[in-house]
């Protein structure tokens, strides 16, 4: 593993602001100022953005007239959409971001090429994965471990609207308690809700670290990327 190395994973929703649904520019902003600190200070940065903000494949075959994997497919395109937007918004700030996609559209962005991601990362640039795993039926979490795993980061950091993980609904339950570390095992649980089955195992057997954080509050990314775990929950 590289120690300046992470991967944060951004979930589609939270790119959609108050109305749940596309871009709210203001929020694409305030993140891409989040990953510009990452890099001011050394860390070399992976990404991968969900895309539930327009489309979830779950959904999409709730009803079954549309196949679970062509669901599926259609999310990983809307993956692609919000990795552009975060490309666009980072380039903005005067950063050095590349798209790199499981499903090949050259006019678009780079194919997935692990050794040309790795690189990317070596020269400073930040690396968006976009399109999930490239297969249906793994959500936007696995991918993340996976590539995290794969170029080596030290940290998956999952960013999302909450500072952690609670043993129950917060929203639900006013007696709901923050775990602030946890096993892997425990994460497994399914009353706790941290990434899908798939993404804790391959974590687990990974040795790889997860942070979950409010991508809201401003600096948390690099508290964490830090090894500051006081304002988020540490699966390890």
């Amino acid at each position: 593993m590289i120690t300046n190395r992470v991967l944060v994973k951004f979930s589609g929703e939270a790119l959609s602001g108050d109305s749940g649904f596309g871009i709210d520019t203001a929020i694409l902003k305030f993140a891409a100022l989040e990953l510009k600190e990452l890099c001011e200070n050394g860390i070399e940065v992976g990404i991968v953005i969900g895309g539930g903000n327009f489309i979830r494949g779950v959904s999409a075959a709730a009803d079954g007239l549309i196949k679970r994997s062509s669901g599926d497919f259609m999310g990983m395109l809307a993956t692609v959409i919000n990795a552009v937007a975060l490309q666009e918004a980072l380039e903005a700030l005067g950063l050095s971001a590349r798209v790199l996609s499981a499903i090949k559209m050259e006019q678009v962005c780079e194919p997935y090429i692990v050794r040309r991601a790795i690189r990317h990362l070596e020269k400073g640039r930040l690396a968006i994965f976009a399109a999930g795993t490239g297969n249906p039926f793994f959500t936007t979490d696995t991918a993340a471990t996976l590539r995290a795993v794969e170029i080596g980061a030290s940290l998956l950091i999952k960013a999302t609207k909450v500072d952690g993980v609670y043993d129950k609904d917060p929203k639900r339950f006013a007696d709901a308690k923050r775990l602030d570390t946890l096993s892997y095992d425990l994460a497994l649980n399914d009353e706790i809700k941290v990434m899908d089955d798939t993404a804790i195992a391959l974590a687990k057997d990974n040795c790889l670290p997860i942070a979950v954080c409010n991508m809201m509050e401003r600096g948390n990314l690099l508290k964490v990327a830090s090894g500051d775990y006081g304002s988020c929950s540490i699966v390890r």
